[in-house]
């Protein structure tokens, strides 16, 4: 289908935020929340068909899945972006000319933002939430596996637009095809931005084919290095709930690298991932360190595809290391820019790690599950910005704010 008409509309709608008082937006926010509990039989019986069309076993069911207290968790977070601050408009600096032109840059949305995203439903609140706080209208482009979820979800948001007597248009789901996928990334006189949120393949092929500005976000290939002067009992408990506390998603840990001189603690600290049946790809040196202090049948032994993958399930690969900067080199190599952590008593050696690790989070003595809007005081997230330009790490309100300069004058000329 030709999605221009649709995109005609969104940047239409897009154009009546920027009149929409604060007070009315959060009032819309609430009210969306409501509505998102309220309607939470129908919501989850939607899911329920897109979980029937995948297994069970796939890294992806855990992101799809939808439960009455998950939505109870989104509904609290767009609670949360209502009583935050509103981005717009906010005086970013002024200053006073020699001539007398007063000159300031003011905060201002995007104008249109596209999402493409895949078996993430809960996405579809979160990015409402925060595009509309922030004054944007959005096109979502969600996957097929959860194109039911993502329709629920979409009619209960346009219900209540609707009755309140804002155009819908503010928030479009496009079909699951590719074609509108290709569209969508093409449409350079309507759309300003453009955020893919999940795989590597996802990301990769969407900044090969974007006409129009993107931000990565997604992928999430986390090393937590276990150093030499590393705590052990501390160690054991940051290991555990980087790995176990919710594998499907991108701060999870993937890769514990662990000093040479601490091989005899590995079986100590990887002893609570064993509970959840996490299986283990260690290299030579961790495999003989953990071989019958690890369960065999979730011990194997590392091949070069070990590293540099993101599991998102119960998997975690091991490295041994002779030294400080090889424990850099190898998350220089096989580092996503996500989330990078050190266990170490050792001040300096912690700081340098700050300095030297290129990652948008980068951790001491604490798990990478933190990479989080919601933990880092930002309200519901988009995603987690892997780049360097614009936003980096948890992107919330104001990511998705750019900024315009204000010139006020009484007559001035220029020479």
């Amino acid at each position: 289908m030709d999605c221009t008409p649709i995109f005609k509309e969104v940047l239409k709608a897009s154009r009546s935020l920027n009149v929409l008082e604060t007070d009315v937006i959060n009032k819309i926010l609430l009210l969306v929340a409501e509505a998102a509990i309220a309607e939470t039989g129908f919501i989850i019986a939607e899911n329920s068909k897109d979980l029937a069309s995948m297994d069970e076993s796939d890294p992806k069911y855990d992101r799809l899945l939808l439960t009455s207290e998950r939505i109870d968790a989104i509904a609290s977070d767009i609670r949360n972006v209502a009583s935050l601050p509103d981005p717009r408009d906010r005086i970013l600096d002024a200053t006073v000319r020699p001539n007398g032109l007063k000159i300031s840059r003011i905060s201002v949305p995007f104008g249109v933002v596209g999402v493409i995203y895949e078996a993430r439903p809960n996405v579809t609140l979160d990015l409402f939430s925060l595009s509309l706080k922030s004054g944007n209208a959005c096109i979502l482009k969600g996957g097929s596996d959860a194109i039911h979820s993502n329709t629920a979800i979409v009619k209960i948001i346009r219900s209540v637009l609707e009755e309140n007597g804002i155009d819908k248009n503010v928030l479009t789901l496009l079909p699951a095809g590719r074609d509108e996928t290709k569209q969508l990334l093409n449409a350079r006189d309507y759309v300003d931005l453009i955020i893919p949120r999940g795989s590597r393949g996802l990301i990769d092929y969407v900044r090969e084919n974007a006409t129009i500005p993107v931000i990565e976000t997604g992928a999430g290939i986390c090393h937590t290095y276990f150093a030499e002067s590393g705590d052990k009992e501390l160690g054991r408990i940051v290991v555990n709930n980087a790995k176990t506390r919710r594998v499907s998603v991108c701060n999870a840990l993937d890769c514990l690298i662990i000093d040479e001189t601490r091989l005899d603690d590995l079986g100590y600290l990887v002893g609570l991932c064993s509970e959840k049946d996490v299986v283990i790809y260690a290299d030579e040196k961790a495999y003989g360190a953990l071989k019958g202090k690890y369960p065999s049948n979730l011990l194997e032994k590392a091949t070069k595809e070990s590293y540099g993958t993101e599991f998102l399930s119960y998997k975690m690969a091991v490295k041994t290391v002779a030294s400080f900067d090889e424990a850099l080199s190898h998350i220089s190599e096989f580092s996503s820019k996500h989330s990078e952590a050190i266990i170490s008593q050792n001040i300096k050696q912690v700081q340098l790690f700050y300095r030297l690790i290129d990652a948008s989070s980068v951790y001491s003595n604490t798990s990478t599950a933190f990479t989080d809007g919601a933990e880092f005081g930002l309200g519901a997230e988009i995603g987690i910005s892997t780049q360097k330009l614009h936003a980096r790490g948890p992107m919330a309100l104001e990511a998705l704010t750019t900024y315009k300069w204000i010139i006020e004058g009484d007559g001035q000329i220029r020479n």
